[in-house]
């Protein structure tokens, strides 16, 4: 059961990281990436410090704090602006297939760097996966503006990073506690983006910010940079980084539902095929066969 609800974790988390995708770009309207990285990540770990503390989570050790800053700024600030800068340049829908190939990646540099071995029940499960959100976003693949490729190969990189950060952090998540590593991490991330912030104007930024922007931006923060993250490193602590990886596919897919509700956008049937070959490859790659059941092969 601990595999399995580190996977549920990651498939909630990968659902509010949809959300504030979606959020994320009617902000970019009014806010450069780094804007959006303190507020999605600055209000993020002021939500998230003060549970850490109350949880009395157990902090990484202090050999330890140099290798969890450098993830967290890789995550939390390096990724999260190259994130912000891909969706101001590409649609939604096109941006986050780019980033449903995270799984195929992860898998990749944990094969690469010897943390978990490639099955080819895991490697099905990733492709039907990525398929599924190829069949159902399909319509807005056709929606691209001009240089769209450029945001695309942007969020390319955000994977990449994204797959380092997934292999390199269970160890320290171990010899530590999820809450304090994460903590640690985005604590680093955020300070950065605000060092950044203060010389590139993002504060004057959010100085004109209306009711609207900043409804949005806490929701960013609190739901989008806090929960959501809280739930990804529990799940990397229960189970592989490629099965929590592969749950990044249902990211696309809840940005697609939230659309809906705000844009009136219609529920295809390409869209519930999709959906469906997402969750199926997110079952396949998350489940073990008999022969990995038997031998007790739990990568």
């Amino acid at each position: 059961m601990g595999e399995w609800l580190g996977v549920i974790m990651a498939v909630v988390s990968s659902a509010l990281g949809g959300t504030g995708a979606t959020v994320t770009r009617y902000l970019a309207v009014d806010a450069d990436p780094f804007t959006l990285g303190i507020l999605r990540f600055g209000f993020g770990f002021l939500c998230v410090l003060p549970i850490a503390v109350a949880l009395r989570a157990r902090w990484p050790q202090r050999k330890d704090w140099l290798g969890v800053a450098s993830l967290g700024i890789l995550f939390y600030g390096f990724a999260i602006v190259l994130y912000n800068i891909a969706l101001g340049h590409t649609t939604a829908a096109r941006a986050t297939l780019a980033l449903a190939t995270l799984p195929f990646l992860t898998m990749v540099v944990g094969a690469l760097l010897g943390v978990e071995s490639v099955t080819a029940r895991k490697t099905v499960g990733v492709v039907i996966a990525m398929l599924g959100v190829a069949v159902g976003l399909a319509a807005g693949l056709t929606e691209a503006p001009p240089g769209a490729w450029r945001g695309e190969l942007v969020m390319l990189g955000t994977s990449l990073c994204m797959s380092f950060y997934n292999v390199w952090s269970r160890p320290f998540i171990e010899r530590s506690s999820a809450m304090g590593f994460l903590t640690v991490g985005m604590g680093a991330g955020a300070a950065v983006l605000v060092m950044v912030g203060l010389f590139s104007g993002s504060f004057a930024v959010m100085s004109n910010f209306g009711p609207r922007e900043w409804t949005a931006g806490l929701y960013l923060g609190a739901a989008g940079g806090a929960l959501a993250f809280v739930l990804w490193v529990l799940a990397l602590q229960r189970t592989s980084p490629t099965r929590v990886a592969i749950t990044m596919t249902a990211n696309p897919m809840a940005a697609a539902l939230l659309a809906t509700v705000l844009l009136d956008e219609p529920i295809t049937i390409s869209f519930l095929i999709g959906l469906v070959a997402v969750l199926a490859g997110i079952w396949m790659a998350s489940s073990r066969s008999k022969v990995e059941r038997t031998t007790g092969n739990r990568s």
